[in-house]
């Protein structure tokens, strides 16, 4: 152990006898827990998605057969309306005890949950993942200055050196400031996007395996958006790194999540 986490790790535990605190899942005292905000058991829990999904946007089947006579059959919606990324990678269940992580990441500012979120990405990262340069989803200049960080770019900031790939930092933009898509329903989100990315350096990208980084992947209306800007642009794939996916109740079986999933009723989100 390094002399920086030995000092960390004292620090940590002098910290909590001086200001107590209780894990955000079980609300059960934190001790000498790694994880900010989290004790090691519920952190634990936090398991990565498994089973057969759709090869293009790892939305799950419900049926642990519905790809042994077809490995390459899409979901309905990837079917109706072919995306501009050639797949997604989604590491984790959108549901306790990591929505309420990435809630505090996010919402809340809690940076402090970078290193451990990207750690779960990396532990997660699949085998066959292939790109020349990474690139996060980025975030509109006024919604970044009110939230002072972008999410996805520190985890493609901690996920970049495991892959040795670049982070292409700044070249894809938000150019339009629109409303947040958490806050519309799925019709909407199609609309609420259209011609909302942009390039600064379109040439980047030419010819280029781009993998877009983000932290949850709902219908993809955004990775889509950004994928249909990069092609446009020349790159030669785009594929979607993202840490958790939102999951259907009634199409996931229970196998894929963590006992508090169940919990929580409230975790799961279409």
């Amino acid at each position: 152990m390094s002399s920086h986490a030995l000092f960390a790790g004292i620090l940590r535990q002098a910290t909590r006898l001086v200001l107590p605190s209780d894990c955000t899942t079980c609300e059960q005292p934190l001790t000498d827990d790694p994880t900010p905000f989290f004790c090691r058991q519920c952190w634990e829990l936090i398991r990565p998605l498994q089973g057969p999904s759709c090869p293009r946007c790892h939305r799950p089947f419900a049926s642990p057969f519905a790809t042994t006579h077809s490995p390459t059959h899409e979901c309905h919606d990837c079917r109706t309306r072919t995306p501009h990324y050639s797949q997604v990678w989604a590491a984790y269940a959108y549901c306790a005890p990591l929505q309420e992580a990435i809630a505090l990441f996010k919402y809340r500012g809690k940076v402090v949950l970078a290193d451990a979120l990207g750690a779960l990405l990396a532990r997660a990262l699949p085998a066959d993942l292939n790109a020349d340069l990474l690139m996060p989803i980025p975030l509109h200049p006024d919604r970044l200055r009110q939230r002072e960080f972008n999410q996805s770019l520190l985890l493609a900031d901690r996920v970049g050196p495991v892959l040795r790939r670049p982070v292409s930092y700044r070249n894809l933009v938000r150019i339009v400031d629109t409303a947040p898509q958490t806050t519309l329903p799925r019709s909407a989100r199609l609309q609420n996007l259209h011609q909302a990315f942009a390039l600064r350096a379109p040439g980047e990208v030419t010819g280029k395996r781009v993998l877009l980084i983000d932290d949850v992947f709902t219908t993809g209306t955004t990775a889509n958006e950004c994928a249909k800007v990069l092609l446009k642009a020349g790159a030669e794939d785009v594929a979607v790194l993202t840490l958790a996916r939102s999951v259907d109740a009634g199409m996931v079986p229970e196998t894929w999540l963590p006992p508090s999933a169940f919990d929580q009723p409230h975790a799961l989100r279409v």
